[in-house]
């Protein structure tokens, strides 16, 4: 028997592998990718956004052996020609009989193929089968915008398949905030050249498009790149993905600007309530139980709110967050949280990664609605602190609670001083932004609900002045002039002063 040539006994289905990927080097599209791009009319350049691109994906193949695996090898007419082996580091087995073969590289069916031609050399027509007992595992490089890249070694167990892409993003930690999962690199040795292809992953979240979720091999290097400008909503979805973002370490922060204590803050990520207890039990009680990966993330308003809040001249429609992304590249998101109030839009709520840098700006001005409204929101202080002096009962600083009104000032303070207090007007003296004095003489009214002429809303360290009554400024006047008269009357001018009083 003539011994055959291992190349010619391939499938026929290597010809149409090896023919499309000349394509895919050669640059060349399929009728299917023609079609999704369409014909751009004459003098006019179509533009495709990353989320409708086509993708170009490598083709299934085979297992290929290499290093590490070990392998059943039977010839059935002979004793002592059958055994386990192991392929060596450089990529060959040593077989009896036929002595040192290369096997690195070859499929199951190419290397039953290939000892049937050897042992052809010394056996009539020889029956040789040969199995894969222990895949070795798999090393595969992942790098970009994952939370931990680098190469990682993926064992392979009997009767398991290949690990997907989404796979291995879920064992390097999950996505960033910023990763662009439209333009996934996979990069892929074949012999002595290098494949490349592009991976749509948005097709399997959006479309449920399962050919994006490529089985990997030996070797493959994968790259997440990032994106130059961050989408929100995109955000939010991806934090839903099973391979998605992932929230489970602390980041740093940095708060400045509007805000009552600005510097850098360490935010953990929050826990989602579905994950605390069971059902039928309580958290912390018997039966309770805690997913790290269910954890909600860090997001704008509970780094402004860590910071203090904001202050009452804060401008909430311009708040910034500088980022830097794994490429060195910055990139400035501006969000308008007055939507988020207004409107409920959750998707101004950004979602905040370790390095970030918000700044929230001072307002030129606001009007009263938005004031009242940022004034109780979850990401203003819990508290203001109003100075209520003169003829109260207990007068100084008082914390009241946000959007609190004048009347509810003077009432925390004990109300008016039933003898001395001038009841008909009191004096509101505010600290404006640009360093000057506001001096406000309000006549209040405890019958009325908020009201800007007379029962207006109180900022943080507003001082409410409540004035001595004219009947008292007398009487203190005429208590000063007969003190040193009563003294040298042996007290007998107070009690002229006191039928004044």
């Amino acid at each position: 028997m003539n011994a055959m040539n291992p190349s010619q006994s391939l499938p026929s289905k290597l010809g149409g592998v090896m023919l499309v990927t000349t394509m895919a080097c050669l640059g060349l599209w399929t009728q299917e990718a023609f079609a999704q791009i369409g014909s751009p009319s004459p003098g006019q350049l179509q533009q495709i956004s990353p989320q409708n691109a086509p993708s170009i994906l490598p083709p299934e193949s085979e297992y290929t052996l290499g290093p590490g695996d070990r392998l059943r090898v039977d010839v059935l007419q002979v004793e002592g020609l059958s055994g386990e082996y192991q392929v060596l580091v450089d990529g060959t087995v040593g077989f009896p009989l036929i002595g040192t073969v290369r096997v690195a590289g070859l499929t199951i069916p190419d290397l039953n193929q290939l000892l049937v031609n050897q042992y052809a050399k010394y056996i009539r027509r020889p029956l040789v089968t040969a199995i894969l007992t222990a895949p070795r595992p798999l090393s595969i490089t992942l790098s970009g915008e994952v939370n931990s890249p680098g190469a990682y070694a993926l064992a392979i167990e009997g009767g398991q398949k290949f690990p997907t892409l989404t796979q291995v993003i879920q064992q390097a930690g999950g996505l960033t905030p910023v990763s662009d999962i439209s333009r996934v690199q996979l990069r892929r040795q074949k012999g002595n050249y290098q494949e490349n292809y592009s991976i749509n992953l948005w097709e399997l979240l959006q479309e449920g498009n399962s050919r994006q979720n490529v089985t990997l091999r030996d070797g493959d290097v994968l790259i997440i790149p990032s994106k130059t400008a961050t989408d929100p909503r995109e955000v939010r979805q991806l934090a839903d993905a099973n391979f998605g973002i992932r929230f489970e370490q602390e980041i740093n922060v940095a708060v400045i600007g509007e805000i009552f204590r600005p510097g850098s803050y360490k935010l953990s990520p929050g826990i989602r309530a579905s994950s605390i207890g069971e059902v039928g039990g309580s958290g912390g009680g018997a039966g309770s139980s805690l997913n790290v990966e269910n954890t909600q993330p860090v997001r704008l308003t509970q780094a402004i709110q860590e910071a203090g809040g904001i202050k009452s001249q804060a401008d909430i429609r311009n708040v910034e967050v500088r980022r830097e992304n794994r490429d060195g590249n910055f990139e400035l998101i501006v969000v308008n949280l007055w939507e988020l109030l207004d409107e409920g839009n959750l998707d101004k709520d950004v979602i905040l990664q370790n390095g970030d840098v918000i700044t929230v700006p001072q307002a030129k001005e606001l009007s009263p609605d938005e004031f009242e409204a940022t004034a109780t929101a979850n990401f203003s202080p819990r508290f203001i602190t109003v100075n209520v002096v003169g003829e109260v009962r207990r007068g100084g600083a008082i914390q009241l609670q946000p959007n609190s009104t004048l009347n509810q000032a003077i009432l925390a303070a004990g109300s008016f001083d039933p003898i001395r207090a001038d009841k008909a007007s009191v004096d509101l003296i505010r600290l404006n932004p640009d360093g000057t004095v506001t001096r406000l003489n309000i006549a209040p009214d405890f019958g009325l609900n908020i009201s800007s002429d007379r029962n207006p809303t109180l900022r943080n360290n507003d001082v409410v002045l409540v004035n001595t009554s004219g009947l008292t400024q007398a009487t203190d006047t005429l208590r000063e002039l007969f003190s040193p008269i009563g003294a040298l009357l042996g007290g007998g001018g107070l009690s002229l002063i006191n039928i004044l009083n």
